[in-house]
């Protein structure tokens, strides 16, 4: 499976239950989060270590029993530090849909252009449910579909009465950094410029570049070579293919250079990186 080829829109779980639970680790090939978005929510757990994590430009640290709840369509991102995390995606709108009781109450789940989304620290209420709740979607004992939609709803009626929606998203400037970001994700083995971004956002690069920054906290070519090295570390991890093919497959058309920004990201070389986790699995 390729990873990081998993779109914003990909379906999670089955039809009558849209809710999907990831575990990730050192040996995950996507222990890294690149930038990404989808339209469902994302509720994260930190089981270890520390997770910094990046939604809409804001910066978070996540540590031991932390949780995360990131609303549909945030941009968001993370670098682990020794961290294993958890994450469930789940379509809110489709656990809610045809739902009468609490028509108004739901009403501030679904409606409106603020984002009910934030972190809450190990030790509090929420957190205590999202727990539970990680263990009944790892249980899966008889029933724990039911009561995984009751956990839901239990932490739902926290929020609403302890957490105000946070103020409305700037929709323009998101899309404009999703723009790229797609462009990234589909082009990242081809030639790209800091001006070719720029022209697939419609701004002016000085001004491109700040905008991109202030939602993923790099620059444009910092982030490009970023992703494609983490495209070309799940090639390592997950194929044959000799490191001068990978390199070219990712974008890089020099393989010194590939080597040093390899480096950078990972504290060692594709080669090492390969090594340690062929061992590992």
């Amino acid at each position: 499976m390729r990873y990081l080829a998993t779109h914003e829109h990909a379906l999670r779980g089955t039809f009558d239950f849209p809710i999907e639970l990831y575990h990730v680790d050192p040996s995950h090939p996507r222990y890294e989060m690149p930038f990404h978005w989808h339209m469902e929510h994302e509720l994260i757990l930190v089981l270890q270590g520390v997770l910094h994590l990046s939604v809409e430009g804001e910066a978070f640290d996540l540590v031991q029993g932390d949780c995360m709840l990131i609303a549909d369509g945030s941009i968001h991102g993370g670098t682990p530090e020794g961290c294993i995390y958890e994450c469930l995606v789940f379509d809110l709108e489709r656990f809610l849909a045809g739902t009468t009781t609490c028509g108004q109450r739901v009403a501030l789940l679904t409606e409106g252009d603020a984002r009910l989304e934030g972190k809450f620290p190990a030790g509090a209420q929420a957190a205590a449910i999202v727990g539970q709740l990680f263990q009944a979607m790892k249980a899966e004992r008889p029933g724990y579909e039911l009561t995984t939609m009751g956990l839901l709803w239990q932490l739902w009626g926290e929020l609403l009465g302890t957490v105000e929606p946070g103020p409305p998203r700037d929709i323009r400037r998101a899309q404009v950094v999703k723009k790229v970001l797609r462009r990234i994700r589909s082009s990242y083995g081809q030639a790209l410029t800091l001006e070719d971004l720029a022209a697939e956002a419609a701004l002016e690069p000085k001004y491109f570049c700040r905008v991109f920054r202030q939602i993923t906290g790099r620059t444009p070519i910092n982030y490009l070579n970023y992703y494609r090295v983490e495209c070309a570390a799940e090639l390592l991890c997950t194929t044959q293919g000799s490191i001068t093919d990978i390199a070219l497959e990712c974008g890089f058309g020099d393989v010194s250079y590939f080597g040093r920004m390899f480096r950078r990201y990972k504290g060692q070389s594709p080669g090492q990186y390969r090594r340690a986790h062929l061992t590992a699995g």
